[in-house]
């Protein structure tokens, strides 16, 4: 009766499960995820272009200099030797993740596309300073300043060779392969744990990589990057820093958050379908116009999916520890190299402060003396007194 019961049922269900995947080949080619996340690409990145091209062609592009304080010998030494690792590590990075696959295969593979999103995720790298500054970098390295005063609505202080300065020859291809070998590096520790706790759920792998990626950021960032004086966290909160107090302090925020992006990035390559799609590029098979548009498309797709990651999980919480920032460390403040122009020793600007107000772009700013400072070509209001004449 039972193996009878089975096979009558048998049509029904089979007719039940045709009839759901149906729906839900309708839905999926009706909404194409691909096509709506490739939109979201393909407007941020006219964002950035537009906002690099006024940069190329405006006053910003400008050296913001050292200073009169000159970095001790070794971290000169180190900086050089990291820098030429990077920029050296670059072709290498193409070939392997670019030219070899497309030899091979006649197709980018997730990797490659990885590589050049990661890349343009430099865009968004001085972003952090968006309200008040927050990091600095050293600008004993070869800089041009940076496009943060031509980002819109850009609130923190910067003029030309006063303003936040990207070191553009380490940073430009360290955020390409070196951000995607530390997503590979990831995905190999999901896969670890994966063998570990084979029942282990998905949301429990990406906790697993937000532990790693905080200890690896700890690592990487806290005790190499730092002390090595690629950049600093002035504004860190440093009740929840390590090394408070010194130039290389380190909040264990910035590993929380920083760990997030990780996490979103690792979890895109690493949760693919049977064709190794990611999730964004659901509906690409869909997508008409020739190979050429098809592999554009997924490019963007993914590429939103690095930015949002990024924006969502890094730039947008740290605005809120940027405007409640600590008062910024001596050891740091002597160190011209590290104040890129902005505050201190000859600029008649006060570093910020939790004393100070955090000012806004052309507002009135609070003198070494302690008085008030109207922005050029601009004078303070005056209280207006009440009409008394009723």
């Amino acid at each position: 009766m039972a193996g009878q019961s089975e096979k009558t049922s048998t049509p029904a269900v089979t007719e039940s499960l045709d009839s759901a995947a149906s729906l839900g080949a309708q839905t999926q080619s009706t909404t194409k995820p691909v096509r709506i996340w490739a939109v979201i690409g393909g407007a941020i990145l006219i964002f950035q272009l537009y906002v690099w091209i006024r940069w190329l062609t405006g006053p910003h592009l400008k050296r913001v200099p050292q200073g009169p304080s000159d970095p001790p010998t070794l971290m000169k030494a180190v900086l050089i030797t990291w820098t030429a690792v990077i920029i050296v590590g670059l072709p290498v990075g193409v070939y392997y993740f670019i030219v070899r696959p497309w030899r091979r295969e006649r197709r980018i593979t997730l990797d490659g596309m990885l590589l050049v999103s990661c890349g343009l995720l430099f865009f968004q790298d001085p972003l952090l300073n968006y309200f008040n500054t927050w990091s600095t970098y050293n600008t004993w390295m070869w800089n041009l300043g940076s496009w943060t005063q031509d980002v819109p609505g850009w609130q923190s202080f910067g003029e030309p060779g006063h303003m936040m300065a990207e070191p553009l020859l380490m940073n430009a291809p360290g955020y390409s392969y070196g951000v995607l070998l530390c997503t590979i590096l990831g995905c190999w520790i999901m896969r670890r744990a994966k063998a570990r706790w084979p029942r282990i759920s998905n949301a429990g792998l990406i906790g697993v990589l937000v532990v790693w990626s905080f200890f690896f950021d700890l690592v990487i960032e806290g005790l190499f990057l730092m002390p090595m004086g690629l950049f600093t966290y002035p504004g860190a909160i440093r009740s929840v820093s390590i090394n408070a107090g010194h130039y290389y302090q380190w909040p264990v925020y910035e590993g929380l958050m920083w760990g997030g992006v990780q996490a979103g990035l690792c979890a895109l390559r690493y949760f693919t379908d049977d064709r190794g799609r990611t999730f964004v590029e659901r509906g690409l098979e869909r997508v008409r116009g020739g190979f050429a548009r098809q592999q554009f498309t997924r490019f963007l797709a993914i590429f939103a999916a690095c930015s949002a990651f990024f924006f969502v999980f890094y730039n947008v919480p740290v605005q809120w520890f940027a405007l409640h920032a600590d008062p910024w460390p001596k050891d740091l403040q002597k160190r011209s190299y590290f104040m890129m122009g902005i505050c201190g020793e000859g600029t008649g600007r006060l570093c910020p402060d939790p004393a100070l107000p955090v000012p806004g772009k052309g507002s009135a700013t609070i003198g070494p003396d302690g008085k008030v400072v109207p922005p050029k070509g601009k004078e303070l209001p005056t209280i207006v007194p009440f009409d008394r004449s009723r």
